[in-house]
């Protein structure tokens, strides 16, 4: 399995499968608008900006599992245009943990397990690099800023 058997709902409610990033390096993300850790969408943008010309997407996944996304998909995607510029593809709100967790991500976080192996995500904003070939290959801590991780990203476009 990789991360290409998986279909996602876009924030305005379109079905997409994950094939459609075949090829792709990837930066999966679970999102909140309401975190300490919103800036960060500052700095996914400019990853999202300095890649622009290079097969290399990043993708938000919304999640109110931490209690600071309550918002509906419009109040999200106006948010995130709004105060960051935001032009990555967002998705439809989801769960990330748990029996309810989203496929995709009850798959990446098997495929890249946290600290001492745990699955479960700690907070908002954890972040999970894919090759052009759908495998989850690093798993970034919240707090890790979007700039730590752009090394990461050319190693893998190259």
């Amino acid at each position: 399995m990789s991360v290409y058997d998986y279909k996602v709902n876009t924030l305005r409610g379109q079905e997409i499968e994950m094939s459609e990033y075949r090829g792709k390096v990837l930066l999966i993300v679970n999102t909140a608008s309401q975190c300490g850790l919103t800036p960060q969408f500052k700095g996914l943008q400019e990853l999202q900006d300095k890649f622009q010309d290079a097969p290399f997407e990043v993708l938000g996944f919304p999640s109110n599992q931490f209690a600071q996304e309550k918002g509906s998909s419009d109040d999200i995607a106006e948010f995130c245009q709004m105060n960051y510029g935001v032009s990555f593809p967002m998705f439809e709100k989801i769960d990330v943990n748990g029996s309810s967790a989203h496929p995709l991500f009850q798959h990446i976080t098997k495929e890249a397990p946290g600290l001492l192996g745990s699955k479960a995500i700690k907070w908002n904003f954890t972040k999970f690099l894919v090759d052009q070939n759908g495998k989850v290959v690093k798993r970034y801590a919240p707090q890790t800023i979007p700039d730590k991780i752009q090394e990461d990203i050319e190693a893998l476009l190259k």
